[in-house]
């Protein structure tokens, strides 16, 4: 098969104006308990897309770690390439989408890190294991080799065994503060529902449908 002939006509359901929150992060949270309901593997798994200073994109998978009122949080190695792209160009745009569902949400806006605060406690929530491996991973950084890995996670499991991991300064959360919020629902003959949630100048949210 030609990848010109892979193709799927969504039928599952539709997406009206009347059907959204009029809030958008309360939609969000909607649409996430609906995929936690469908068993959607790792619901919170989204595509993160940064930009360095001189526009180059990059894009990979991140895991939602927190939604509230003032955004959506991810952790990471602030070292590493998206840390330092977002360092020097501090605006990203994460994605999601749930196959089963027939959904996307997609997320922009601009960037901040969480408070130190925040990061040591979802820090210590993580496993054991997964605290020694933020240090010793350089994320990003050209290793030798797998073993090269192994052993300095076995070094540092060593160094901690006896007392609480701490975190590294290097690790730690961003805070996307959404600007726009797009959800899109899959519809036959790609006439897809898309509405968007904008913000304006005085933190109020309106409703626009984009053409699909």
């Amino acid at each position: 098969m030609s990848l010109s002939d892979i193709r799927r006509d969504y039928q599952r359901q539709s997406l009206d104006e009347k059907d959204l929150d009029p809030d958008p992060i309360r939609q969000f949270e909607l649409w996430f308990a609906d995929a936690l309901a469908a068993d959607v593997v790792e619901a919170n798994a989204a595509t993160l897309a940064t930009a360095a200073a001189d526009g180059r994109p990059s894009a990979r998978i991140v895991l939602l770690k927190g939604c509230d009122p003032r955004g959506f949080t991810f952790y990471t190695n602030y070292g590493s390439r998206k840390g330092r792209e977002l360092a020097a160009n501090p605006r990203a745009a994460m994605l999601f989408f749930w196959k089963d569902l027939e959904r996307q949400v997609s997320i922009e806006g601009p960037v901040e890190r969480v408070s130190a605060e925040e990061s040591e406690e979802y820090f210590h929530s993580r496993p054991v294991a997964s605290q020694v491996g933020a240090w010793a991973s350089k994320q990003s950084q050209v290793i030798p080799g797998r073993e090269h890995l192994e052993n300095l996670f076995r070094d540092y499991e060593a160094k901690f065994a006896a007392d609480v991991v701490p975190r590294p300064e290097t690790w730690g959360g961003f805070r996307i503060l959404p600007e726009t919020l797009e959800f899109w629902q899959g519809r036959p003959s790609r006439l897809h529902d898309r509405l968007r949630y904008h913000k304006d100048a005085a933190g109020a949210w309106t409703v626009e449908r984009l053409s699909p």
